[in-house]
């Protein structure tokens, strides 16, 4: 399908600079832009590819002033990371959407699926579920026993509902996630081995979340695991039994947040950062990549290091002990020398 500049300008409340009515059919990186594609610049450290690109149509900033000639045509918008996000909604909204259900499926006569649903093969829906309307499961899913589903929300291949879970409408869990299985809970004993603990609760996903490919959230021991509304897991995230992740909070892959764990609303944490149990993370925190969290957070702080603490105080700190092998090596001269002062004095 092709749309010309002038279209798409048209669609975003845009104003074209250059020839409205070239034609698209494809995207591309503004690096690797080919002729009949459409890309975008909002990151600034990426404008020399503006003045090379062979894309056809890039979205820009209405605040970006060319410092020359652009051959491309322009689209200048508000914002054109979020253009582009409204163009990619746009496309995917027009892929056909798929109905009914295949053969080789199992649904227990209990329970019930919702009008205009898609059932993939080998998919295993257990008694008493409930699924709601437009929802979409790929092949292979497995929904345990009493476990809910919201209108129009995405399972894709491989996931799997534990029972009595329930996942809100609108969300999004890719490929091979685990909502339910048990937390990490045993209890030592004296001959040093472990007795499990058995988990008796539930997962409880609010609406319009989404969650990337292998992410696993763990049932409570008892009552429920919660993910709010609005939250967006990356790939390979852990969330431990008992805890909670607060409304709109966004968390990066490899992420792993130990049990009773609670973190706020508005939230941004980065990849690779490790959470201890028994933790409160206030409100709209910031997490940097690969940080350590051992201590309850408050609202609106900066945290990073492998020990996390204040980011301000974490950078300061940061010039010092990067430069620590050449102060070790200064005291050590200082050193030579006071004892050379203190033996000439003798």
């Amino acid at each position: 399908m092709e749309f010309t500049a002038r279209q798409i300008a048209a669609f975003l409340g845009g104003e074209v600079i250059g020839d409205q009515e070239v034609t698209i059919n494809n995207v591309s990186k503004i690096e690797e832009g080919e002729p009949g594609t459409l890309t975008f610049l909002a990151n600034p450290k990426y404008e020399p590819f503006l003045y090379e690109t062979k894309a056809s149509v890039v979205l820009v900033n209405k605040s970006l002033k060319p410092l020359r000639e652009v051959q491309a045509t322009m689209i200048r918008v508000h914002d054109a990371y979020d253009a582009l996000a409204r163009l990619m909604e746009l496309y995917v909204q027009s892929i056909p959407v798929k109905k009914g259900i295949e053969i080789s499926t199992y649904i227990h006569a209990s329970s019930s699926v919702g009008p205009d649903c898609y059932v993939g093969a080998f998919a295993y829906i257990d008694e008493g579920v409930k699924i709601g309307k437009n929802v979409q499961i790929y092949p292979h899913c497995w929904i345990g026993r009493g476990a809910e589903i919201g209108d129009n929300t995405v399972l894709f291949s491989g996931v799997k509902i534990y029972p009595e879970c329930k996942i809100g409408k609108g969300c999004i869990l890719h490929a091979g996630v685990v909502i339910g299985a048990d937390g990490f809970g045993f209890a030592p004993l004296p001959d040093g081995s472990y007795k499990k603990l058995h988990q008796v609760g539930n997962v409880v996903i609010e609406d319009d979340v989404e969650i990337g490919a292998n992410t696993t959230v763990d049932c409570a021991t008892m009552g429920s695991t919660i993910i709010r509304k609005g939250v967006k897991l990356d790939n390979l995230v852990q969330v431990a039994h008992n805890c909670e992740v607060g409304k709109n909070t966004v968390i990066a892959a490899q992420t792993g947040i130990a049990g009773s764990s609670s973190i706020g609303e508005n939230c941004i944490v980065g990849g690779q950062v490790g959470v201890a149990g028994h933790l409160k993370i206030g409100n709209k925190v910031t997490i940097a990549a690969k940080s350590g969290i051992s201590n309850n957070v408050n609202d609106g702080s900066v945290q990073m290091g492998e020990h996390a603490f204040e980011a301000a105080k974490y950078r300061r700190s940061y010039a010092v002990f990067r430069n620590l092998p050449t102060l070790f090596h200064e005291v050590n001269q200082l050193r030579k020398e006071i004892n050379k002062q203190t033996d000439n004095k003798k």
